[in-house]
């Protein structure tokens, strides 16, 4: 932002004295000054509750915006000397506002497509996930494949999973796949199998495993092991419709207040949706783009010399992103210790060290951030191993190495997480959402996952992260379980791991943009960052906390441009 003279200043803000903050000068979209224009904000809000997440002016009443930026923070009759005839006065009348919301890890792009695709087996009962197959089938040609997300195990009211005899009754004649929500296990037909030669003496591949129960498949099938299976669905989409999901998806996200979204793992059909949404006014959040490692976007990013942080505001490249082990919602990630009620079970690796080391060295050599999927301490600790080596064999000033989900730690894996300078981002819906999973990890283990607590008071900047469709994408329920650390049904998991409210807000927000190095430009409601903000309808500070998710959003704001109004 350019200097401006004390009188400049003082033209601008009208005001010879008084307490609002300044940006000295309205920046334009390009990100520089704007000193040719007037004094007039583009929009007031007046009359608000703000919490700005910024420690030299936490807390202010009205706020002023230009050319898509804060132009000043501070009492109402600070802020009212910008209203100009073109100003846009919005009178929040007492309600709250917030930073917009981060999430730092989601997959919007494929999940906006199978909204738009696939069948929703967020149902609660076999019979009901039965019917709701059988009547895609019945609109589905001979031979194609019917396939259904969003199916839960845990949820199912009989008590038991969806299995390939249930799927079998509804759906004989089409082969069907339906995955977890969680997105690495998946329940498949005797068609399925049929076509993809599976049967009950074909060996677990390394990294994966068959389910199976009394000399019989039951259906479900993890990892690695969904290869040959997945193989066989055709993946095709037109390029509308692709776009059509990603603005399927940014409604959905906006009416959350979800702001910026990192993508985690996506092909250059995905980036090339989200461009075409961003040209069309369809994209309603920022994006950072995570290529797939071993994809065909990575590798041309790679050949033409284009690293992480290449972009602008709106549409960035962000780390090349890798999968290591399996998932905290399925009960497959790797640990030191079994899960309880399975002795020999310490889930599932899907890269050994040397492939770890591997990708590291390769995204530092090429300019890349980059972003492992680690959930259990068994994982963690092997991309530590391979982060520490890389920073001692090519050493970066700030490299903020990515642990995604990072979700079972202790003090030895905090300290050289702290000591690295790694960026965790744990499931910050899951405590809330999946309570009923966590008996399977056990008391004493749950004190030490999605260990938010833990990571501030380790001076951890961890950022707020979801995985939709994994977990809720709402932040309202993410501060609400960070800070109750209470399940749908009430029980607490972990409670040495609560957060406060403000504590809570700050992982939702300016850490998450200091997970993408943009900490300078947004995150909080500051003059000169991005104009990035949400209107609640009641103040997750003073509410009943397990009320917390209830709250209404009234309006999400991207650049001054809303997004969402109720």
């Amino acid at each position: 932002m350019s200097e401006v003279s004390r009188r400049d200043f003082m033209a601008l803000s009208g005001l010879a004295a008084g307490g609002a903050v300044w940006a000295g000068c309205a920046p334009t979209n390009n990100g520089q000054a704007d000193t040719t224009s007037s004094g007039e904000a583009d929009q007031v809000v007046t009359n608000a509750n703000v919490y700005t997440v910024d420690d030299v002016t936490p807390r202010a009443e009205a706020f002023a915006l230009k050319s898509g930026r804060f132009l000043a923070i501070g009492r109402n009759d600070e802020v009212s000397n910008l209203v100009g005839r073109g100003t846009e006065v919005i009178d929040a009348a007492g309600m709250t506002v917030f930073p917009g919301f981060i999430d730092a890890h989601n997959h919007p792009s494929s999940a906006g497509m199978r909204h738009l695709t696939q069948v929703d087996m967020n149902i609660r009962t076999i019979e009901g996930m039965k019917s709701a197959l059988a009547e895609r089938a019945q609109n589905t040609p001979p031979g194609e494949w019917v396939v259904g997300f969003l199916y839960d195990d845990t949820k199912i009211q009989e008590g038991r999973p969806l299995t390939r005899k249930d799927i079998d009754e509804a759906v004989p004649n089409h082969p069907v796949a339906v995955t977890h929500r969680g997105g690495h296990t998946s329940v498949y037909n005797s068609k399925a199998f049929q076509l993809a030669g599976i049967t009950v003496d074909t060996p677990d591949p390394p990294g994966g495993h068959f389910y199976r129960e009394n000399g019989e498949l039951t259906g479900k099938v993890a990892e690695r092991a969904r290869a040959p299976l997945s193989r066989l669905i055709p993946g095709g989409s037109t390029r509308e419709e692709r776009s059509e999901g990603v603005a399927l998806i940014g409604r959905l996200m906006s009416e959350s207040g979800l702001t910026s979204v990192h993508e985690t793992g996506g092909s250059s059909q995905g980036l090339t949706a989200l461009q075409d949404a961003y040209e069309t006014g369809d994209l309603r959040f920022r994006m950072y783009y995570f290529p797939s490692g071993g994809s065909g976007l990575f590798q041309a990013l790679k050949q033409a010399g284009i690293r992480s942080g290449f972009g602008d505001e709106m549409l960035r490249v962000g780390a090349v992103k890798y999968g290591a082990d399996g998932s905290a919602s399925e009960r497959t990630m790797a640990m030191r210790t079994p899960y309880i009620g399975r002795p020999d079970d310490y889930g599932i690796l899907t890269m050994t060290q040397d492939e770890i080391y591997a990708a590291v060295d390769d995204a530092v050599q090429h300019g890349f951030q980059i972003g492992i999927h680690a959930n259990g301490d068994k994982t963690i600790d092997m991309c530590l191993n391979a982060y520490e080596r890389a920073q001692r064999d090519m050493p970066q000033a700030d490299p903020r190495f990515r642990l995604e989900h990072c979700s079972l730690v202790d003090d030895e894996l905090l300290q050289r997480i702290k000591n690295i300078g790694a960026i965790p981002t744990p499931f910050y819906t899951y405590i809330h959402f999946h309570g009923e999973k966590w008996h399977e990890y056990g008391a004493d283990k749950m004190e030490w996952m999605f260990a938010h607590r833990r990571f501030l008071d380790y001076g951890i900047p961890v950022a707020g992260a979801s995985d939709y469709p994994p977990g809720p994408f709402e932040p309202l329920m993410a501060i609400q379980s960070m800070t109750t650390r209470k399940d749908m049904s009430g029980q607490e998991w972990g409670p040495s791991q609560k957060v406060t409210v403000e504590e809570a807000l700050r992982i939702c927000t300016i850490n998450g943009a200091h997970a993408s190095f943009e900490e300078s430009i947004k995150g909080s409601i500051t003059p000169g960052k991005l104009a990035d903000y949400v209107i609640l309808g009641d103040d997750p500070h003073t509410v009943d906390p397990e009320s917390i998710k209830q709250i209404p959003v009234v309006r999400t704001v991207v650049g001054g441009r809303t997004t969402h109004e109720a």
